[in-house]
């Protein structure tokens, strides 16, 4: 009688392991939590959703990206993940709408397409240096102005969030 109780409590740690591993897939961040995911995401790594730090961001795969924005001068070199691999690594359909939301609560939608149609960066570094607030940091929307004008529109400026804190994936 005592080890089928036991073998019932071993079973049900296991299992209990194993829905804590599945609701928080993603690791959780060691550093400043800089950006929060929620919504209509499968992976998680808090009660919020999926957090980052810096760090976990840059781990999503740095890329470059030079072009001239209507809100910096002259020509510039950016540095972060692509949005893309963000919803890849957070589980969200490319068929969501994004609310992305800036520190001061400024908030705008953004298709989840946008990020594969257009390469959209969650832009961290300007020019090697990581981007402050004051600079519009520290992540900021971008698409490719440069290798796109059509995108050099009002909407699409809409859309290109600075000094991001969260999104939300509807």
């Amino acid at each position: 009688m005592k080890s089928i109780f036991s073998a019932k409590i071993c079973a049900l740690t296991i299992g209990a392991a194993l829905l804590s591993q599945a609701a928080f897939a993603l690791e959780a961040p060691t550093g400043r939590v800089i950006l929060t995911v929620s919504g209509n995401i499968t992976e998680t790594n808090s009660e919020q959703g999926a957090q980052f730090d810096r760090e976990m961001l840059l781990a999503l795969g740095a890329d470059q990206l030079t072009t001239e924005t209507p809100w910096t001068e002259g020509i510039n070199t950016f540095t972060g993940p692509r949005l893309a691999a963000l919803l890849n690594a957070v589980g969200a359909s490319k068929d969501s709408i994004l609310s992305v939301t800036a520190l001061n609560d400024y908030s705008a939608n953004v298709p989840a397409q946008d990020a594969y149609d257009h390469n959209i960066m969650l832009a961290m570094d300007m020019n090697g240096k990581p981007m402050s607030v004051r600079d519009k940091g520290p992540i900021f929307v971008l698409y490719p102005f440069a290798k796109n004008p059509a995108l050099n529109n009002e909407m699409i400026h809409n859309r290109s969030v600075w000094q991001v804190k969260s999104i939300t994936v509807n």
